[in-house]
């Protein structure tokens, strides 16, 4: 499904380049002279890196397939992160290297977003609160 620059709004998954994005950003901007565009900041969901993009005024982007799903951290396993999600009970392993720094702060049980990108996990959340002794 793709969707035109009237649709932008904060929050919105595009792909561009074969890439998935979240729109940080918009302003919509009708100058005095030439057509109206639309000025946008994207965070790309792999990396983490934000840039900066111009649209012009009815230009269309792809949505990305992109989901959240509730899971449990079980494990680590090798050189991967075994979660397991709450719904279906189905388990997923996640390369260490996607998860980066977050690890330190997974403990068994632990409930985390995991964002799928075509079906495969690109990133985690962890909740805005958690306990830990120190």
């Amino acid at each position: 499904m793709s969707v035109d620059t009237s649709q932008f709004k904060n929050g919105l998954k595009v792909e561009i380049d074969g890439e998935p994005f979240n729109m940080i950003f918009f302003q919509h901007v009708k100058p005095g002279k030439g057509g109206a565009f639309v000025r946008t900041k994207l965070k790309n969901l792999r990396n983490g890196k934000v840039i900066e993009r111009t649209f012009r005024s009815g230009e269309r982007l792809d949505e990305a397939d992109v989901q959240d799903r509730r899971m449990s951290y079980l494990y680590q396993d090798g050189d991967g992160l075994v979660f397991m999600d709450s719904e279906s009970f189905d388990q997923m392993s996640i390369p260490l290297e996607r998860v980066g720094e977050t690890k330190n702060y997974l403990k068994e049980n632990l409930e985390v977003d995991v964002l799928l990108y075509k079906g495969n996990a690109i990133n985690i959340e962890l909740p805005a609160f958690i306990e830990a002794v120190i």
